[in-house]
């Protein structure tokens, strides 16, 4: 195989990971402000989905290139929701 050929191989599934993460990545940040939006309106929420995403993400994050994000916990929803 030639070099030209291996690197854009490589430059495509770097390519693939970004995008899914921006996808993953969006779609965590409108779970987050679900979840705002309830605890504004003390309603019931979880941190579910979001976790989903973020674990999602963490796995290709492993793989590297794509950042790590943290778990989220309801405490950590109310305390951003008080804030804002």
């Amino acid at each position: 195989m030639s070099v030209h050929k291996e690197i854009s191989e490589h430059v495509n599934k770097q390519n693939l990971k970004i995008n899914r993460f921006l996808l993953l990545d969006q779609q965590r940040e409108l779970y987050i402000e679900e979840a705002l939006f309830l605890c504004k309106q003390g309603k019931e929420f979880t941190t579910d989905k979001i976790n989903e995403m973020t674990n999602q993400i963490n796995a290709l994050a492993k793989q590297g290139i794509i950042p790590f994000r943290k778990l989220v916990t309801k405490e950590m929803v109310k305390e951003y929701a008080l804030r804002s």
